[in-house]
């Protein structure tokens, strides 16, 4: 009874405390709300000089997006009717400016600007730290530590990995070339891609390409790599605590830890094969470098090395930006080449000719001078 009485007095509160929690909320809501739209008046000023295709008062161009392979049409026919560059809005608040004039990009890319902190945001819990999203010091830091990786000589001996990648990937093509259904380019080449930075970067053979749906790992990367493009395009899921509650950010969260764990236990064995070698010149002798070697030997002017979460950082980056930004460009290259037959002629008896009859690649750069040319100016085309 006494104690009954004592809970008087805090039932009577417990209305307060809902009043002052749900003020609180309200206050939070209007705040955000307020940021919103003092976001969308400084995009909508800052762009107010550049003409672009109509879009929704509150999706933006969210909705034009297909995602059914017309997307880059889309883009090209507005590329035609605004030729310097033209403000596309995905959702109420982020807007981004399409620039595709020579001089403007020139401009954009000789900017020693920081970079954009909104979309690498979305990858960041993913990758880390790593050369694509840090900045200041510490980019410059691993930047410097890190050029040994890009070397000709480093990426020379992996011609021959590459080439059986692509064999391998010629092979599947050979088995749909002799059906009359289409299929997508993309997916194919993005695994190619990837299975060839594993075997190069990391001495690892996944099969990726051939055992794509039952390793986890590769699994991981693409559920990661969609989910990323579904947060950027549903304007909800830029808000952290959204994402995090949702569905997609249960799965995103559970991707990301497959792809660490995974990580995490390649950097352990190799560091653990290398404990007993203490120079690079050692291991150089009985086989190839690769990107984690000289990850886990790089040493700074102080002789400090890369810590594990930098390690971590870098191979996630490596393996993100490597193979999906390779495997964009190689698609467009083929998209390209079939628009204009006369020069995928012009290129293919040039390679035919360097291969002289072999039908394994070598590092062939100097004889392929009209093929450099035409992946140059594709890619040019494709930023």
């Amino acid at each position: 009874m006494v104690f009954a009485e004592a809970l008087v007095p805090f039932q009577s509160g417990w209305p307060h405390v809902h009043h002052l929690f749900g003020l609180l909320c309200l206050v939070a809501v209007v705040y955000k709300l307020f940021i919103a739209l003092r976001k969308r008046r400084d995009a909508i000023r800052d762009f107010s000089a550049f003409t672009g295709p109509p879009g929704h008062w509150l999706l933006g161009h969210v909705m034009d997006f297909k995602q059914d392979g017309t997307d880059l049409d889309k883009l090209v026919k507005w590329g035609k009717q605004y030729p310097y560059a033209f403000p596309l809005m995905f959702g109420p608040v982020v807007c981004f400016l399409n620039i595709h004039h020579p001089d403007y990009v020139k401009t954009i890319l000789a900017s020693t600007e920081p970079k954009d902190d909104f979309a690498y945001k979305f990858i960041e819990s993913w990758i880390g730290e790593g050369l694509l999203v840090s900045k200041g010091q510490k980019w410059f830091r691993h930047r410097r530590l890190l050029t040994p990786g890009f070397h000709y000589d480093v990426l020379k001996p992996y011609v021959k990995l590459m080439s059986d990648s692509a064999k391998t990937m010629l092979d599947k093509w050979e088995s749909h070339a002799n059906t009359s259904n289409s299929f997508e380019l993309f997916e194919h080449v993005s695994l190619m891609t990837l299975d060839s930075i594993m075997k190069c970067a990391f001495s690892y053979n996944s099969n990726c390409q051939t055992e794509s749906g039952t390793n986890a790992y590769i699994k991981a990367v693409y559920e990661l790599s969609d989910l990323i493009n579904l947060r950027f395009r549903t304007f909800p899921y830029h808000n952290d605590l959204i994402f995090y509650l949702s569905p997609h950010g249960f799965r995103y969260r559970k991707a990301c830890k497959v792809a660490h764990s995974h990580t995490e236990e390649v950097i352990r064995k190799r560091k653990a094969a290398l404990k007993a070698e203490k120079e690079l010149d050692h291991i150089q002798a009985k086989r190839h470098l690769d990107f984690l070697d000289i990850l886990l030997f790089a040493r700074d002017e102080k002789q400090q090395g890369l810590s594990d979460e930098d390690i971590r950082a870098e191979v996630d980056t490596f393996m993100f930006e490597g193979h999906d930004t390779t495997a964009s460009g190689i698609s467009f290259i083929l998209y390209c080449m079939a628009c204009h037959p006369e020069h995928q002629k012009i290129c293919r008896e040039e390679i035919i000719q360097a291969l002289d009859g072999k039908d394994t690649m070598e590092w062939l750069a100097y004889m392929l001078k009209t093929s450099q040319q035409l992946v140059c100016v594709t890619l040019r085309l494709s930023i």
